[in-house]
């Protein structure tokens, strides 16, 4: 993205961000309520225009390509998303349903091969053992593994994770951020960007980090050189002190 800027009446969402990520690369942005981290990654994601700027996704420009050939290539987990999925929706429908980009089954068909890869994906995330459940029986944590099975599920070229904690409980935002770690050194996976307003979401093995702030860029860059007290402080307007252990961040307000 190049100088990509937001604007909706009086209100500027982003102000002339530029960014980049690579192949390969884990990107966590952080920031407060309001900095323009959601509207970043809906850019990202296809389903946003910028008012100004050059926004290019895997080698394609919106505005000049079609949105709904380049969505698939996209995995995408959200709040918004999970919205969308109808409450009868079984476990195994909310995956497989990926692969036409949809959120409820109707009449469409679906090869053998797209019911094995969502069950391969619900086992490799803990989820196998509930595929016939309905997605509105789950609790939080449950959805958000399912949401980021179906994210997976056209085996996208970038991985967007929108708040995947949010709402979860320290058992379930543990064993999240564990899985997240694990996918994060996966060789294989696709490049990651994962949104978070806390610090201690940050799964270990994760590469780069934007900070944001009033929708513009405080920092950006390999994660040990933008995770720091100073840049932190700055972000949230707070003075923190910030420590690490075994790839974990944490901060404190300063004494």
């Amino acid at each position: 993205m190049a100088a990509v800027s937001v604007v909706r009446g009086a209100k500027t969402l982003l102000s002339k961000v530029d960014w980049q990520v690579s192949e390969g690369e884990r990107w966590v942005i952080l920031g407060p309520n309001g900095a323009g981290k959601t509207t970043l990654l809906q850019i990202a994601a296809a389903r946003l225009h910028p008012t100004s700027g050059i926004a290019g996704i895997l080698d394609e420009s919106l505005g000049k390509v079609d949105v709904f050939e380049l969505r698939p290539r996209i995995g995408l987990s959200s709040a918004a998303l999970a919205n969308q999925i109808p409450e009868y929706e079984t476990v195994l429908n909310v995956v497989v349903t990926a692969a036409y980009g949809v959120t409820g089954r109707w009449r469409e068909g679906y090869e053998k091969d797209d019911e094995r890869r969502a069950f391969a994906l619900l086992n490799d995330w803990g989820m196998g053992p509930l595929l016939n459940r309905k997605f509105s029986t789950l609790s939080e944590g449950e959805r958000k593994r399912v949401q980021i099975a179906r994210a997976l599920m056209t085996d996208p070229e970038l991985l967007l994770l929108d708040e995947p904690a949010a709402g979860l409980d320290l058992g379930g935002r543990e064993d999240l951020v564990h899985r997240l770690s694990q996918l994060a050194m996966d060789e294989d996976a696709p490049a990651i960007v994962l949104v978070t307003h806390h610090l201690e979401e940050v799964p270990p093995g994760f590469t780069h980090a934007m900070l944001m702030r009033d929708g513009e860029v405080v920092a950006a860059g390999p994660v040990e050189e933008v995770l720091t007290s100073g840049n932190l402080s700055e972000t949230f307007g707070l003075a923190l002190d910030v420590s690490v252990n075994a790839g974990r961040y944490t901060a404190t307000a300063r004494r």
